[in-house]
């Protein structure tokens, strides 16, 4: 059985937060929603929950419509962004509070609060106040709460955002693993495209309120369906740019002239926006045919592993991202390597066509 939204929306006054929008989450799957800050995501979430009632449409949970539904009569639980834990109370008491409210047996709720707190190397803290724990234990204490309801939706609303580095890429690691083999829906709001490719399942893209795309996550992100999802699910962004395709060359920044290369070369001669992701644009020759890019510095980005530069091409500000420290001036002159076979190519529409 499945979450299904049907032609939902939501407005508030004059303003629409949540365009007509339909989706069917499978039971047992991990779907992320993907978009930039007011995208739309917490309140989908929160629509989901029955914390919010759409302005139409309806909401089917395995077969029943629960489109007015408070909250509270949902086996639901929600972590958010910023973690909500009770000051005075234990971490073990935390972690009961749904259990204790279910009016769960005692030796139940012992039995599923040690297993929770395993599971998120809480156990050596359950006698500790929130207080007491640094950030990464008291979202752990959040998501504890959340697991060990046993609910038949789980909704995560960018709750790694205020994490460290260390931390977040602990719990990205551990996310997946906790509720696989359940057969509840999980939900899991992001504004980071590398955080959607690394749990995977399915993902929905969101614009200003609307789905762009739904489908699992490394389809989408191979085959955009148009430019605006291609934008989304990039970051940094995606390098766009007008160009002519005449027979097997490209016109691009007014006067330079590139191969077609493999992505074009069964496009009719026409106008074009091409996109390319800042991974293709590198300072290195690449590999296969590629086409020479003449740029100004204007930001670089350096850390251990990578690069990331910012350049002026043509009059537009396109990025770079590879492996390996590159050292450029800024101000300074760049000659970089597009991976031409690797662009995508959208009609004047948007569409993705190649």
């Amino acid at each position: 059985m499945a979450l299904e939204l049907i032609d939902i929306s939501k407005r508030a006054g004059a303003e629409t937060h949540i365009y007509p929008t339909s989706l069917v989450l499978p039971e047992g799957s991990f779907n992320v929603l993907l978009g930039t800050t007011l995208a739309g995501k917490t309140t989908l979430m929160q629509i989901m929950a029955g914390i919010q009632k759409p302005t139409s449409g309806a909401i089917r949970f395995r077969g029943k419509d629960v489109t007015g539904v408070a909250v509270q009569q949902r086996n639901v639980s929600m972590v958010y962004q910023q973690f909500i834990n009770y000051p005075n109370w234990s971490v073990y008491d935390n972690i009961a509070s749904p259990l204790k409210v279910a009016g769960m047996s005692q030796g139940e709720i012992d039995k599923r609060v040690m297993a929770a707190a395993d599971l998120l190397r809480l156990k050596p803290m359950l006698k500790r106040r929130p207080s007491e724990l640094s950030g990464g234990q008291q979202q752990r204490t959040a998501i504890a709460r959340a697991i060990v309801k046993d609910s038949d939706l789980i909704l995560l609303d960018e709750p790694l955002a205020n994490l460290d580095y260390k931390l977040r890429e602990e719990l990205r690691d551990e996310l997946p693993k906790l509720f696989a083999g359940r057969n509840a829906i999980v939900v899991y709001a992001t504004t980071e495209p590398s955080e959607a490719l690394l749990f995977g399942g399915n993902t929905a893209t969101l614009h200003e309120g609307r789905i762009t795309q739904f489908g699992p996550t490394a389809a989408i992100y191979r085959a955009p369906k148009d430019l605006l999802t291609a934008q989304v699910f990039s970051d940094p962004p995606i390098n766009t740019a007008p160009v002519e395709k005449r027979g097997d060359r490209l016109m691009i920044f007014g006067n330079s002239s590139w191969p077609a290369g493999a992505a074009a070369a069964k496009l009719p001669d026409g106008k074009y926006t091409l996109g390319l992701r800042p991974h293709h644009l590198t300072p290195l020759p690449a590999e296969g045919r590629a086409a020479a890019v003449d740029g100004r510095v204007l930001v670089t980005e350096l850390s251990g592993s990578e690069s990331i530069i910012h350049l002026d091409v043509g009059g537009s500000t396109w990025v770079s991202q590879s492996h390996g420290i590159h050292p450029f001036e800024v101000g300074s002159p760049a000659k970089l390597h597009a991976e031409i076979d690797r662009a995508l190519f959208f009609a004047p529409s948007g569409e993705r066509v190649s």
